[in-house]
């Protein structure tokens, strides 16, 4: 039997677009273990720290309702009497619910998975198929469960023993004392138990959630061949992209013609700007930009210019300063006057000058004025 192709090995990390869409369908970081644990945890602090106010509001609850008056026996109604009863317990159970739901919030939003996904509501036929339940339960996910669920018990059960332990001279001793001490010492026993039971959940998920990141970041691993394929399928095929390269081309090119048959120069960065400036002694009162572009449509000046026999100079910095500082139609900025006067002077002489054998002559920009390829001022 073959091994496995390289291409199809899931060895790479999820791509941002795999971790989103998986977000979308409902498939987050989540841990049972972990709401569990902080619901109890919650319900045991507000016990310990309530549960005499809730006991007392109780007590008076049971005391009200065998309590009988005159007024009871000639005019009961019911209804009323079992609304007066809820109301005296309905701010501790109110806030007993207030604070478990709030820590069955904080759960998913300490992983990063708090909202709502309707992706996750979705119907998925995968579920639905005993095949695929059996591989769970008997896979490598439904061993890792059964470890947790042995684990749970064996923590929960000696944490509960050990405090039973602990208490059982006191438990002995119910039977003989007084019946409100009884009470007291079965809540006080009781919320032990609840404390030490809920550090035990605590304690297992820690160790759950960092094991649910590595089984979901596992599940998520994508192939080299599922990355080209989402890259295809987010920016287009080779063949695409160079087919919309063309069109824009030709796009520039047709705009462009007309200002670079009237230009006098233009200056290049080399390769990924270019600037087309006119000058017509007489006409125009300073250096014109007729056309400007980056990418694609500087390709396209540069072609037409070498067309039209335009001369194409190389001054990468005087070419973003302009770039960066005029649009078509715009003269030139006053403090690149005495650059584009020397590049100018020197296109106006230009047989003279290739016949002399003179290089390009050396321009100077203005510190004001010197940009780098992403429009930020080079200092």
């Amino acid at each position: 039997m073959s091994e496995q192709p390289d291409q199809d090995q899931k060895t790479e990390a999820p791509t941002q677009k795999r971790v989103r869409d998986a977000r979308e369908k409902g498939d987050v970081l989540q841990s049972r273990d972990l709401g569990g644990a902080l619901v109890v945890l919650a319900g045991a602090a507000w016990f310990a720290v309530a549960g005499a106010w809730a006991m007392g509001a109780l007590g008076d609850m049971v005391a009200d309702a065998l309590s009988f008056d005159a007024r009871d026996i000639g005019d009961f109604q019911p209804g009323m009497r079992a609304l007066t009863l809820i109301v005296a317990i309905l701010l501790p159970l109110g806030s007993l619910l207030a604070l478990t739901m709030a820590a069955a919030i904080l759960g998913p939003a300490l992983l990063g998975s708090l909202g709502f996904r309707s992706g996750a509501m979705a119907f998925k036929a995968d579920r639905m198929n005993p095949i695929s339940g059996v591989k769970r339960m008997f896979g490598l996910q439904g061993v890792i469960e059964l470890g947790k669920s042995l684990a749970k018990v064996i923590v929960l059960g000696a944490v509960g023993y050990l405090v039973i332990e602990a208490n059982r001279p006191v438990i002995f001793g119910l039977a003989q004392a007084d019946p409100r001490e009884a009470i007291a010492d079965i809540g006080a026993i009781f919320a032990q138990v609840v404390l030490a039971m809920a550090g035990g959940l605590a304690v297992i998920a820690l160790a759950d959630v960092p094991l649910q990141w590595l089984q979901r970041a596992r599940k998520l691993r994508m192939s080299k061949q599922e990355i080209k394929e989402e890259h295809k399928q987010t920016e287009g095929s080779p063949e695409l992209k160079a087919a919309l390269r063309r069109r824009q081309y030709e796009m520039a090119r047709t705009q462009t013609r007309g200002a670079i048959a009237e230009s006098t120069v233009v200056l290049v960065n080399p390769a990924h700007f270019a600037v087309a400036l006119r000058y017509r002694p007489g006409t125009d009162a300073a250096p014109v930009v007729v056309a400007r572009g980056r990418g694609v449509l500087a390709q396209a000046i540069r072609d037409l210019a070498a067309e039209g026999e335009v001369p194409v100079l190389r001054y990468p910095l005087l070419a973003r300063a302009i770039y960066f500082t005029a649009r078509a139609g715009d003269i030139v900025r006053d403090d690149l006057f005495v650059a584009v006067a020397s590049v100018l002077a020197f296109v106006f002489n230009l047989d003279a000058a290739l016949a002399a054998g003179r290089a390009q002559p050396d321009v100077d920009v203005p510190e004001g004025a010197r940009f780098d390829e992403d429009g930020r001022p080079i200092v």
